[in-house]
């Protein structure tokens, strides 16, 4: 499960990169109730979504020549100079050179051999989000990919993620937990693209779950501030019920009432 006590591999940052970061403080805001933080005129339009003065997220407006829209989840590493060797030595792209946010921390942003784009945060001031598993955060990560065994050699080289296979109704889904940890540590699950077909056409991409009081209402809701709903809700057993949303720039997410909720 996800938690604030950050190790080695574990997701500890996600920001969101849109056209209109007035728009996302609007939808996001209006979703999960979140307000928008400016990180300051130096920091370039980067802030901090919030919940009940608790960081969760953080935001960006970005142009064309960025990216689509997206959310972009991070990793906690003890080194990220030498996570980004470890990266090309697999077979992954260096987007973006190691570098210093301010006293803040050392980031760095990478490509996966399928292409995904993921970061990498070294801990300085700023440890990480401020909550995961409540409501209104992030409680899940999903990778869709092309080669399932390739993505887990690959981010297991980097960050020596360990893998747990669990049992369902027409096959196995593989989990991943960062390293010394077992079940308990797992927050997130690598799939084969084809299994989301709506999106397979556009690419292997991550997925970040958000924590929700209701699958149903946070879909009806994310329509009528201008979202899509990419998958109507659905019950999934011992899981939860959850929904798959684009805000309405077309970042993808998706909202998850869990059966055992972890905040």
């Amino acid at each position: 499960m996800l938690t604030t006590r950050y190790v080695t591999g574990s997701p500890n940052w996600l920001d969101v990169g849109t056209r209109d970061i007035e728009g996302a403080k609007a939808f996001y805001g209006g979703l999960f109730g979140w307000e928008f933080q400016s990180a300051g005129p130096e920091a370039g339009g980067y802030g901090m979504f919030q919940l009940h003065g608790k960081t969760v997220a953080g935001g960006m407006a970005i142009t064309e020549d960025q990216g689509s829209p997206s959310w972009t989840l991070y990793f906690q590493s003890p080194d990220v100079d030498a996570t980004a060797k470890a990266v090309e030595q697999s077979g992954g792209i260096v987007l973006m050179q190691p570098m210093d946010v301010f006293d803040q921390g050392r980031m760095a942003m990478f490509a996966d051999p399928a292409g995904v784009a993921f970061g990498s945060w070294q801990p300085g001031v700023n440890k990480g989000l401020d909550l995961v598993g409540d409501q209104g955060t992030l409680c899940w990560t999903e990778l869709y990919t092309p080669d399932v065994a390739g993505a887990t050699e690959f981010y297991g080289s980097v960050f020596g993620w360990g893998t747990f296979d669990v049992p369902f109704s027409g096959g196995t889904y593989t989990t991943v937990h960062p390293a010394d940890t077992g079940e308990e540590g797992m927050f997130g699950g690598v799939l084969p693209l084809e299994s989301d077909p709506i999106e397979s056409k556009a690419g292997a991409y991550w997925l970040p779950y958000f924590e929700v009081a209701d699958a149903d209402a946070s879909a009806a809701k994310a329509r009528e501030l201008g979202g899509t709903v990419r998958m109507e809700p659905r019950d999934m057993e011992s899981v939860g019920r959850l929904a798959k949303l684009t805000d309405p720039y077309g970042a993808r997410f998706a909202v998850i009432k869990s059966t055992h909720p972890h905040g």
